[in-house]
C-alpha cells in the first residue's frame, strides 16, 4: 500500500459528493501566493456575506495550538491575516518551509458541547473507528479518550453498533444523526479506499452535521479503480519539503514503464546523493548514512528496480546528476550508486543507463568535486562492473567499484571516511558449465543428493531440523510448505522465470520439473518449449485454470505473475480449487483493501499466501519460487543449491538476495528463506 495524505481542501471535496444529506455540504475557497482576489469573490460570493475562518491547507497538525487559524474574520480580516503568514517561512519543530496554501471557508457559529471527534484507520486485519463525545484543538491524547470499535474485513458497520458502542455518553438528541453520519463516512471510506481519515470538531448544531477540519490518506495504489470517484489528486509532500518538477518527471515516468523509479529531494544543498538499485536496498543505504552522521547531508531517497531498461535508467540518472550539480559544496559531493544482489535486473543494461549520463555530466561532475562509490551484484554485474571501471579512467572523476565480495553498505563508510578505500580483491567466479554435456561439475550433483537424503538431513522430503523441532510440539500444526516433490502452476507467461526454475531444480538434483503447467487466459491451450539440464521438456500452457488444476492435481503451489490489476481476481479464483496450499503473489502495487481481503480467505482456506510484492522465497535442495536467488551463478557462490541451517524473512527481493550472500560466506548456508513483501 502507499498511503498518500491529501489536502484538506480534496477531502471535503470527496465527502462532498458522497455523503448526501448526512452532512451540510462544505463551501471553501483556496488561496495561494498568486490568488486573484477579485475572483475569487465571483466565484465565491460568501466570501464577502459571511463571516469566515482561514488555515494554512499543507498537512499541518495542530494548527489551533501553533496559531495558523483566524476565526469568526471578515473578508478583509482574512486578507490581512494572510499577509503576514503566506509566502512566509513558519517553523513547526525542526522543519522550517513557507506558507504557500490555505483554506478560507464560512463559520460555523456552535457551542463547545456540539464539537466531536471522529477518525478511521485502517490496520492489518480491520478498520478502527475511534469517537470521542469532545472535540476540538483541546482533546489532548484521543487514543487514551476515545471509545473505538474495530470492522473486520468485509463487515459492515451497522447504525445500531454505532449507538451501542460509540455513542454512550452523547446526548440522546444527537445520537440518531451523528450513527447515520458515521455509517455513510465508514461506507465512503472502504468504498473509496482511504487509509486514515480524522475529522475533528465534527460539529452537530442546528440539526445538521459540520465536517469542520478535515485530514485524510488515500492508498495511491487504488487509483486505478477510483479515479473517476477521486477526480484529479495531488499528493502535497510533508511540510517543510518542497516539490521539485524533477519529482514529478520521475514519477510520470514511473506511471509509464513497469519498473520502479521513485525520487523524493530531502535536501537539495546536500553533499551526498544516491542512485540505489531496489526499495530495501534504498532504506538500508539511507540507514547507513544516518547512522554514520551524513543525515544532515543526505540530498535524496529513491531507487531504481523492476529490470528498467538502458533509456529508463538513463533519463533516472539524468535527472539525479541534475540536481546534484545545481549547488556547489565546499567539501566537494558524494555520489553512491549501490544496491543488493538483484534476482532479475540485468546489472550492465542499467550500468550502460547510469554510464551515459555520467559522461554527459562529466565537466560538471569534475566542477563540484564529485567521487563516487559503486557496490552491485546481480544477472551480468560483472560486465556492469567493467564498464563502470572503465569509466574510472577516462571521466577525471575518482571511482571506486566493487562487487558482492564487498559488504552492500561498505561504500557508505568510504564515502564518509570512517574506512579505508580497499583495493579491489579478485573475485573467484562460480559458473554453471556442468549443465551443459561434458561439463566438468562445479558442484557433485551426487554429493548434494546424498546430503539431502542422509539421516538427520536438513533437507530432503521429510522436515528440516527446525520443521522437527516445531513438529515435536503437539500443540503445534506444522507442515513443510516446499520439499522435494512440490509442484507448482505458474500464473502468466514469464518464461525467464519458468526457465530459472527448472535450471534451479536440475541443480538441486531433483527428478522432475517443479513447474507442471502455466495458466494464461489470453492465449489458446498449447505447449511451451523449456530446458531440463539439457534435455527439453514441453510444459502445457492453459486458458482455463479449471482444466490446469484438473489435469494436474499433484500441484500445491501457485506462483501468480498475474498483474497488480488482475492480481485478486485470479488469487480469489486460486483459492476455489482445495489444491492449493501456497500462494506466491508477484506483482506491486495491489489495494490494501484487496489484499485484506484476499488475507482472509487465505485464513479461512489454510492458504499460505506470500506476498503481494514479493519476489518469493526459496528452500534450497527442493524449491524456489520464480526468480528468487537470481542467476545460476549467483545460487552457486550463494550454495543455494543445497540446504543449511539458517532460515530468514525479507520484505525486499533484493536484500533476501544479499542474506543469501552474507550467510553462506558465515555460515554452512540457507535452509529456508522468504521474501514476504509488502507495500505498506
Amino acid at each position: 500500500m502507499s498511503a498518500k495524505a491529501i489536502y484538506e481542501a480534496k477531502g471535503k471535496e470527496i465527502l462532498n459528493k458522497f455523503l448526501g444529506h448526512h452532512a451540510v455540504k462544505n463551501r471553501y475557497a483556496t488561496v495561494t501566493v498568486d490568488t486573484n482576489w477579485d475572483q475569487l469573490v465571483i466565484d465565491h460570493p460568501w466570501l464577502s456575506t459571511e463571516k469566515l475562518i482561514v488555515k494554512p491547507d499543507q498537512l499541518i497538525k495542530r494548527r489551533g495550538k501553533l496559531g495558523l487559524i483566524k476565526v469568526n474574520t471578515d473578508l478583509q480580516g482574512v486578507k490581512d491575516w494572510l499577509a503576514n503568514k503566506i509566502g512566509k517561512d513558519f517553523q513547526i519543530g525542526k522543519a522550517v518551509g513557507k506558507l504557500k496554501n490555505f483554506i478560507v471557508e464560512p463559520f460555523v457559529p456552535h457551542e463547545q458541547n456540539e464539537e466531536f471527534y471522529v477518525c478511521i484507520y485502517s490496520h492489518r486485519s480491520a478498520d478502527t473507528v475511534l469517537f470521542h463525545h469532545e472535540g476540538g484543538v483541546d482533546i489532548g491524547n484521543v487514543d487514551d479518550k476515545a471509545v473505538k470499535v474495530d470492522v473486520s474485513v468485509g463487515e459492515n458497520l451497522t447504525e445500531q453498533d454505532i449507538k451501542d458502542k460509540l455513542l454512550t455518553k452523547v446526548p440522546a438528541d444527537k445520537q440518531e444523526i451523528l450513527s447515520q453520519f458515521i455509517a455513510a463516512l465508514y461506507k465512503i471510506y472502504v468504498d473509496l479506499y482511504f487509509t486514515y481519515l480524522e475529522i475533528n470538531p465534527l460539529v452537530v448544531t442546528k440539526g445538521v452535521v459540520h465536517v469542520l477540519d478535515l485530514a485524510a490518506k488515500l492508498d495511491q495504489c487504488g487509483e486505478y479503480l477510483c479515479k473517476q470517484q477521486w477526480g484529479e489528486v495531488d499528493f502535497p509532500p510533508p511540510f517543510g519539503r518542497d516539490a521539485y518538477p524533477e519529482e514529478a518527471a520521475i514519477a510520470d515516468l514511473d506511471a509509464k514503464t513497469g519498473a520502479s523509479l521513485k525520487l523524493t529531494v530531502l535536501n537539495k544543498s546536500g553533499r551526498i546523493w544516491t542512485m540505489v538499485a531496489g526499495g530495501g536496498a534504498s532504506v538500508i543505504y539511507a540507514d547507513t548514512i544516518c547512522d554514520l552522521g551524513g543525515a544532515s547531508e543526505l540530498a535524496n531517497y529513491g531507487e531504481y528496480s523492476g529490470a528498467p531498461n538502458e533509456q529508463q535508467t538513463h533519463e533516472y540518472a539524468k535527472t539525479v546528476l541534475s540536481l546534484m550539480t545545481q549547488e556547489k559544496h565546499p567539501d566537494g559531493k558524494i555520489l553512491i550508486i549501490g544496491g543488493g544482489i538483484a534476482n532479475f535486473t540485468n546489472v550492465a543494461t542499467t550500468f550502460k543507463g547510469i554510464v551515459k549520463a555520467l559522461r554527459e555530466y562529466q565537466q560538471q561532475l569534475i566542477e563540484h568535486n564529485v567521487k563516487i562509490y559503486v557496490r552491485r551484484a546481480g544477472p551480468n554485474y560483472q560486465e556492469g562492473l567493467r564498464v563502470m571501471r572503465e569509466l574510472g579512467e577516462t571521466l577525471g572523476v575518482p571511482i571506486h567499484v566493487f562487487g558482492p565480495e564487498t559488504h552492500m553498505t561498505a561504500i557508505v563508510g568510504m564515502a564518509l571516511g570512517t574506512r579505508e578505500v580497499p583495493r579491489p580483491q579478485p573475485k573467484q567466479l562460480t559458473t554453471a558449465n556442468f549443465l551443459l554435456p561434458g561439463g566438468s561439475p562445479s558442484v557433485s550433483r551426487k554429493g548434494s543428493d546424498a546430503e539431502l537424503h542422509k539421516p538427520g538431513s536438513k533437507g530432503g522430503d521429510t522436515n528440516t531440523s527446525m520443521e522437527a523441532q516445531l513438529s515435536s510440539n503437539k500443540e503445534i500444526s506444522h507442515e513443510p510448505l516446499f520439499t522435494r516433490t512440490t509442484k507448482a502452476i505458474i500464473w502468466g507467461m514469464q518464461n525467464r522465470a519458468v526457465q530459472g526454475m527448472l535450471d534451479y531444480d536440475f541443480v538441486c538434483s531433483r527428478k522432475e520439473p517443479s513447474v507442471v503447467a502455466q495458466v494464461y487466459p489470453f492465449v489458446g491451450d498449447h505447449k511451451q518449449k523449456f530446458y531440463f539440464g539439457h534435455k527439453e521438456v514441453l510444459i502445457p500452457v492453459y486458458k482455463n485454470m479449471a482444466d490446469a488444476m484438473k489435469k494436474h492435481p499433484d500441484a500445491d503451489v501457485l506462483v501468480s505473475f498475474a498483474s497488480l490489476r488482475s492480481a485478486y481476481d485470479s488469487t480469489i479464483e486460486t483459492m476455489q480449487y482445495p489444491q492449493i496450499r501456497t500462494i506466491a503473489i508477484i506483482a506491486e502495487g495491489i489495494p490494501e483493501n484487496l489484499t485484506r481481503k484476499i488475507n482472509k480467505m487465505a485464513r479461512e482456506k489454510g492458504v499460505t499466501i506470500i506476498g503481494p510484492a514479493t519476489v518469493g522465497g526459496i528452500k534450497p535442495g527442493c524449491f524456489k519460487i520464480g526468480n528468487t536467488g537470481g542467476m545460476l551463478d549467483n545460487i552457486l557462490a550463494s550454495k543455494l543449491y543445497r540446504p543449511g541451517s539458517i532460515a530468514y524473512v525479507s520484505r525486499s527481493g533484493g536484500m533476501s538476495n544479499e542474506l543469501n550472500n552474507i550467510i553462506s560466506l558465515n555460515t554452512d548456508g540457507v535452509c529456508e528463506g522468504v521474501a514476504i513483501g509488502g507495500d505498506r
